[in-house]
């Protein structure tokens, strides 16, 4: 059983209808690391649907955090911001300077990764916690909250081992500059938190508005009531021994609701540089990803993972080998009756990650593999500078009929994205010579120059197919006695200028037969 499906009949035995929930905090630009929470929640949620099980999918977005520092791409005006809920704070302009045009920070950075979201399939019912505070829906837990202080102190203390000040409070006001650093609380009487803040000014908070919120360890238990949570993944920082999830489970309960189980995920590293981070820089963010990899792609290297395994992501050559892996299941997917316990196991989670990996749920897998390999179409996006060109060759090829689907149009956007860009591997790249170098000549023996004199010849007139352009290298390499290898090794350093490449045959029959008779009549 795939892990989604696994957890979603675990969840089942506990608790009735689901509500499954992730959520983020919008400080800045997001990272593909984010994709990790949200898709495993995603595909819990899918696999609920899947099995007939009553499930909601909740994306709570962190919009009453407050701004914590200056990041490096904010100017230094922001310092007075420092302590302000997010929501309250102006967008910053291209050059890190604060908006005056009212949009506010924390939709700045949302609304263009929940636009992402939409590509990769995921469709949550978004829950801004800064409206939940507004509405009062957090009221009763405050007010359990600050009547249980002592007990959620001794709790957070205990569990994280973290000391905490003798005038911790578990609800943070926001004083008179709009800033919630440098406050101090001074009583309670419901429904009102009095305060002194950092300027010596005095006042009151309104537990029933967005007036203040609480501490993270407290508000994250105390969602997980008001929502009725029953599964949201966390990151093994947060659900380490210790950590958050740890604490919130006696919290949430002394707030007077159920938790939920714990789960914990690994987190995705970038292959080489370890694990994403936005402070250091360390990150390829969703949008940047879904221009270069294919949504279901990214889908599958989340599905095919299981969560408390770390994930290696690479835009550069395993790319392919990962494309390939997707390509090859998707049209050869496993069956078969009478098969070991351990490779039906693999099976179903095979076809599990391939049901998952659709942007459309219950969508046929094979629409997606779009009639042509990610190789195949890699080739032809460097030879070959017009889109119509490619569809042109397809068809004359059979990989497609016609007009080419909307997948195959997105994935060839896609591809030219990542072959212009930084990530794309420098050992598939083709730079077709116009002439070989005499550096790559002295590397020809005499052997190898006699076979490329008389594959010259033959493709003066052949037929001009990969298929009959393969048999000539066998039969030619045959006729004078040299290895196969070498005659590729030969033909490589003639026309991309290195001994070895994607396949040859492939893409001299990609270029015109003119274009390949001028290249060995000034070489040879």
């Amino acid at each position: 059983m795939h892990w989604a499906d696994h957890t979603a009949m675990r969840l089942t035995e506990q608790y009735g209808p689901q509500v499954i929930a992730s959520g983020i905090t919008p400080s800045g630009e997001f990272h593909i690391g984010h994709l990790r929470e949200i898709l495993t929640a995603e595909m819990i949620h899918r696999a609920c649907l899947d099995a007939k099980i009553d499930s909601e999918y909740i994306f709570i977005v962190d919009s009453m955090d407050p701004l914590r520092r200056v990041y490096s791409f904010l100017s230094d005006e922001y310092e007075k911001y420092i302590g302000y809920p997010l929501v309250n704070i102006p967008a910053p302009n291209p050059d890190g300077s604060p908006s005056n045009e009212g949009k506010n920070y924390a939709n700045h950075f949302l609304g263009p990764f929940l636009e992402s979201l939409k590509e990769i399939g995921v469709y949550p019912r978004v829950v801004m916690n800064h409206k939940t505070y507004e509405d009062g829906e957090f009221a009763e837990k405050i007010d359990l909250a600050i009547n249980n202080k002592e007990k959620i102190h001794e709790i957070i203390e205990n569990i994280s081992g973290r000391e905490l000040p003798e005038d911790w409070f578990p609800y943070n006001p926001i004083g008179s500059d709009g800033s919630m650093d440098g406050v101090r609380v001074t009583g309670y009487e419901r429904p009102y938190v009095f305060w002194t803040d950092k300027h010596g000014i005095d006042g009151r908070s309104d537990i029933r508005k967005a007036d203040g919120k609480m501490p993270w360890r407290v508000d994250w238990a105390a969602r997980w009531g008001i929502h009725g949570i029953t599964c949201e993944p966390a990151g093994k920082d947060h659900g380490a021994s210790g950590g958050s999830f740890d604490t919130g489970i006696p919290i949430c309960k002394l707030l007077g609701s159920e938790p939920p189980g714990k789960m914990v995920y690994e987190w995705i590293q970038l292959k080489g540089s370890g694990p994403m981070s936005s402070s250091s820089g360390n990150t390829i963010g969703p949008i940047e990803a879904l221009d270069l990899v294919p949504p279901e792609i990214l889908r599958y290297i989340i599905a095919r993972t299981k969560v408390k395994k770390h994930i290696d992501f690479d835009t550069g050559p395993s790319l392919f080998e990962t494309a390939d892996e997707y390509e090859r299941l998707v049209s050869n997917p496993p069956s078969g009756e009478g098969l070991s316990k351990k490779k039906k196991v693999a099976k179903d989670t095979i076809l599990g990650s391939l049901r998952l990996s659709q942007v459309n749920r219950g969508e046929d897998p094979s629409k997606s593999i779009a009639g042509v390999s990610f190789r195949h179409l890699a080739m032809l996006a460097q030879i070959k500078s017009r889109d119509q060109d490619i569809w042109d060759s397809l068809n004359n090829s059979k990989h497609i009929d016609g007009e080419p689907n909307e997948s195959l149009v997105g994935r060839l956007s896609r591809m030219r994205n990542w072959i212009e860009g930084v990530h794309f591997p420098d050992d598939a790249r083709i730079r077709i010579q116009g002439q070989i170098s005499e550096e790559n000549k002295q590397k020809l023996t005499e052997q190898q120059k006699l076979f490329l004199s008389e594959l010259s010849s033959e493709f003066e007139s052949c037929e001009w197919t990969e298929n009959r352009v393969n048999e000539l290298i066998r039969e030619i390499t045959m006729k004078i006695g040299i290895g196969r290898r070498e005659g590729y090794v030969a033909l490589y350093l003639l026309i991309l200028g290195t001994d070895y490449g994607p396949r040859i045959a492939s893409i001299i029959t990609e270029l015109s037969r003119k274009q390949i008779m001028q290249i060995f009549s000034k070489s040879l």
